[in-house]
């Protein structure tokens, strides 16, 4: 963790000032009067902290354990998706990249090769929330794998919308399924086939965590970086097959209770503004409403941060 929190700030350093000088920054959207001041900050800064995070993990582990590798495979494929969308936004100068149906027949590949993956290394039992109860899934394992994991990319990308926020929730659920894990491996020891699989699964996460806090320092309001799509997916990619491949991807909406509610208040938003013309929320998602209500959004990232780390405890119990 400290070795991948030294290198991503080492790499901030080296990275945000090169990003000023080419000019390649984040447009924002026109009608978020708030984050008009924060048109060209530098973006992109998902490959400073996800990068050498990859890297960090393999000096230390090495390429044996195959659920890390996949996990670290699948991190880089969206990484590579989101990269491919900032460029366009950069290059065009607006905040339109991928087309929709571009970025979801991306997801929908990465998610299918995940789900057959897990279907053919025996990644296939999950484990229902708040209970010690696990269910065996079999060839559902893949549409399953494939749903849960194009639904927390996209949520995850949708909390990327004020400085600090996917980040900081990001590693608190990292911290908690730490914990989660560790938990099952003591007590429900009899049902890990694969124990050293799902400790490198953990030391995967730990080296997150600190690329992850070695970017908040960057990303923290008034941001100097924003992580772009380039982070945001790679990072859902990440919590998604890690949560999978360890079992919890039961557990997901639970500990990500805040990426549920990001998405569900956009998905309400949108129906209700088709049904009545009018707004539930004075903007999607729910983050945006709470910052037009003039919360600041250091105070936002914080209670999200909060009680992603509560529900992540009451997840826990069951465990104990």
């Amino acid at each position: 963790m400290l070795c991948s929190l030294g290198i991503t700030i080492l790499s901030g350093l080296i990275f945000i000032p090169m990003q000023r000088k080419i000019k390649a920054g984040q447009p924002v959207y026109k009608y978020v009067e708030t984050h008009k001041s924060k048109n060209g900050t530098p973006t992109m800064g998902g490959l400073f902290f996800i990068v050498p995070s990859a890297i960090v993990y393999f000096i230390f582990c090495g390429f044996s354990y195959r659920l890390a590798n996949f996990s670290i495979a699948i991190g880089i494929a969206f990484l590579l998706v989101g990269f491919l969308d900032d460029l366009l936004k950069i290059k065009r100068k607006d905040n339109e990249g991928l087309k929709p149906y571009q970025k979801i027949i991306f997801q929908i590949t990465i998610g299918t090769f995940a789900g057959f993956f897990a279907l053919n290394n025996g990644v296939t039992l999950f484990y229902v929330p708040f209970s010690d109860i696990s269910v065996e899934l079999g060839v559902f394992t893949v549409i399953i794998v494939a749903v849960v994991l194009i639904a927390i990319t996209n949520s995850v990308n949708l909390t990327d919308g004020l400085d600090g926020l996917a980040g900081s929730v990001s590693a608190t659920y990292l911290v908690c399924l730490i914990g989660i894990i560790l938990l099952q491996i003591n007590n429900l020891s009899s049902v890990y086939a694969m124990v050293e699989e799902y400790e490198n699964l953990v030391f995967l996460s730990v080296t997150l965590v600190g690329g992850i806090l070695g970017f908040l320092l960057f990303n923290t309001n008034k941001a100097s970086v924003f992580m772009g799509d380039t982070g945001s997916l790679s990072l859902g990619g990440f919590i998604g097959s890690i949560s999978i491949f360890s079992s919890n991807g039961f557990l997901m909406p639970f500990v990500g209770i805040m990426f549920v509610v990001t998405s569900i208040s956009v998905i309400i938003q949108v129906l209700y503004f088709k049904k009545t013309k009018k707004r539930i929320f004075l903007m999607a998602p729910l983050h945006h409403h709470f910052q037009l209500k003039g919360v600041a959004e250091s105070k936002i990232a914080f209670a999200y941060s909060l009680i992603t780390f509560v529900f992540g405890l009451l997840v826990m119990i069951p465990y104990v």
